[in-house]
């Protein structure tokens, strides 16, 4: 049965552990992610391994159970490659595509689009610049995660002049595209500022996972960028 995704809805939030947590305590984050989830009727995107995409879909219901990657292959020969069908099968309900540490040709990406619209995967990809972020919004994925790579994992966010330009140009090219920016996240301030500049959403790694209390980080940040699209209307 093939997952038919509703409109991805403003603000939302990427809580992206990567491959820091993994079984139990990637678990146990999803579960405080998709109480904070029902709370606050926010959107939230919930990345995790490949292994623990099913286990974390069926028990969660709230949270959008994200895979970190995939091909665009169809059944058949592709060893080792990333299925998408058999994502759908887990439980993922999103896909990150061409993010920095798993980069793609513009070809693949626009093939990996393609058949995640066939199986209603929401898209999430992935781009560094402005430039790139424009080109990426022809191929109309779902959002734009618009974030420079040399950021990443720094504490150091996009200044305020990226946010605006970038979020300007990717709507000017395809005004159905959401764009997200997160490089550098560490704080409910700093997805603040991204999202009064004019970004649907924002989302984290580190700051998430490195945080003395996740679930109380993960609260904070859905509370700032819930403020920041009321207070920007």
């Amino acid at each position: 049965m093939v997952f038919i995704m509703t409109n991805v809805s403003v603000p939302f939030l990427f809580v992206n552990p990567k491959s820091y947590l993994w079984g139990d305590e990637s678990l146990e984050l999803a579960l405080e992610v998709d109480r904070i989830c029902e709370e606050k009727n926010v959107m939230i995107f919930y990345t995790c391994p490949y292994a623990d995409i099913r286990r974390i879909a069926e028990h969660t219901k709230n949270i959008i159970v994200t895979a970190q990657n995939m091909d665009s292959l169809k059944p058949g020969r592709g060893m080792g490659a990333v299925l998408p069908e058999s994502l759908v099968e887990a439980g993922a309900k999103a896909v990150v595509v061409n993010h920095a540490e798993h980069q793609k040709t513009l070809a693949e990406i626009s093939a990996c689009i393609i058949r995640a619209k066939e199986l209603g995967l929401v898209t999430i990809v992935c781009a560094d610049s402005t430039l790139e972020s424009k080109a990426l919004a022809i191929l109309d994925p779902d959002i734009i995660l618009a974030e420079p790579t040399v950021l990443i994992g720094t504490g150091t966010t996009a200044d305020a002049f990226y946010t605006i330009d970038c979020c300007r140009e990717i709507r000017e090219v395809n005004p159905n595209v959401k764009v997200m920016i997160a490089s550098g996240i560490t704080t409910g301030e700093d997805c603040y500022k991204v999202v009064i500049n004019g970004a649907d959403g924002s989302g984290s790694t580190s700051g998430i996972v490195n945080a003395p209390s996740r679930e109380e980080c993960v609260r904070e940040m859905v509370d700032a960028i819930i403020k920041a699209v009321k207070d920007r209307k």
